[in-house]
């Protein structure tokens, strides 16, 4: 395999960074899912917009605005050198805190479904919480790669700014989102070579105060989960219409297009619940076809954090990955009733632009890190 010599990097150790081409398996496998997404959309989207006296492409369309955006930032962070990004983790933290506090406390947030998660500027809407998301991963992968070290003074400041977005997003209320970042920064954490007497004082300590913390609807999602025809025309019912999805799929599916769950009878098809209509129209076949890319990228994700020279450049990688993989596995449980109901979106799948753009941006950085490799030299003259 070719690689570029970079004389920039070179050290006294003879040792240089090489750049390598970019992970094409990754990409790949990136590429179906978006091309997987943008179908999904349309269809289980497709009845929505109609209901509404609008075009039937007018979600796919503005989906594909959105990814038009995310793929020219994942070719931006693809080539920015990813080492340059430790100097923007203090603005991009109070970036998304600044953002967050507008929208709970400004005229610019938008509540829908009970929950103001949307922040308005203009003819743009986004979810800060969303963005959280990057933010946290580099905020982290910075702080971590010094050492891992948690009682240390000078990290004070950094957990104080993570507590305060934390607080907001539970505000929201957004319960599943402070979940998947709570995890991925324990994982960070321990990639870093952290205790695992810390992580597991963690997981009990994040545990109770879930239990303490937890609200009445969010109790009722739990209740709910374990007998959802408890409650079938209320709580219950996006399980159980989820539920008819799978099975009226089978293992081959009814065929693109043809699903009835989206017909009204699931109302969330094209967001939190859109992994039920792939299983409807393409059945056990290409519901494990989507879990396997998914599983794809995560394998190729660790793989790239495993040869990454740097420790910053490995707990990005991870907290990338991590972050994606298991917002993805949490979403596809739910839709298929392992886990209680959250309201977080299949990346690069759900229709929601912010969620796809952020995603394609963190992929970016992720293949600018598959690029970098070290080459010992043993003659080099400069």
């Amino acid at each position: 395999m070719y690689y570029r010599r970079n004389k920039t990097h070179t050290t006294h150790t003879n040792t240089t960074y090489a750049q390598a081409p970019a992970d094409s398996i990754l990409i790949v496998a990136v590429v179906f899912i978006i091309v997987f997404g943008i179908m999904a959309v349309f269809s289980a989207s497709a009845p929505k917009a109609i209901s509404y006296g609008e075009n039937p492409f007018s979600f796919t369309l503005k989906q594909l605005i959105w990814l038009v955006g995310g793929v020219f930032g994942a070719w931006f962070f693809s080539k920015f050198d990813y080492r340059k990004l430790k100097s923007f983790a203090g603005i991009s933290a109070i970036f998304v805190l600044i953002s967050l506090a507008l929208v709970k406390f400004s005229p610019l947030g938008v509540t829908v479904n009970e929950a103001k998660r949307w922040l308005v500027l203009g003819p743009i809407q986004f979810q800060p919480s969303e963005m959280a998301k990057p933010a946290l991963v580099l905020y982290f992968a910075t702080l971590f790669s010094k050492d891992c070290t948690i009682l240390d003074p000078k990290k004070y400041p950094f957990y104080i700014i993570f507590a305060l977005m934390l607080l907001l997003i539970y505000m929201q209320p957004n319960l599943s989102m402070i979940i998947l970042l709570l995890m991925t920064s324990l994982a960070m954490y321990y990639v870093a070579g952290g205790s695992t007497k810390i992580i597991s004082s963690a997981f009990i300590l994040g545990g109770l105060a879930v239990a303490t913390t937890i609200r009445g609807y969010q109790l009722q999602r739990i209740k709910i989960w374990w007998n959802p025809f408890s409650d079938a025309l209320g709580a219950g019912y996006n399980i159980i219409q989820s539920m008819v999805a799978f099975s009226s799929g089978g293992f081959f599916g009814v065929g693109f297009g043809n699903s009835k769950q989206k017909l009204s009878w699931l109302p969330e098809g094209h967001t939190d619940f859109i992994f039920a209509i792939i299983g409807e129209e393409f059945g056990f076949l290409g519901c494990f076809f989507l879990v396997c890319l998914f599983g794809v990228m995560l394998h190729r994700g660790f793989v790239i954090a495993k040869k990454c020279p740097d420790m910053f450049g490995k707990i990005l990688a991870v907290g990338i990955t991590f972050s994606i993989c298991f917002q993805a596995f949490t979403n596809m449980s739910v839709a298929s009733s392992f886990v209680p109901a959250t309201g977080i979106p299949l990346p690069f799948i759900s229709y929601g632009g912010s969620s796809l753009f952020v995603s394609l941006c963190m992929i970016g950085v992720l293949i600018n890190i598959s690029k970098t490799r070290v080459q010992r030299i043993v003659h080099y003259v400069q």
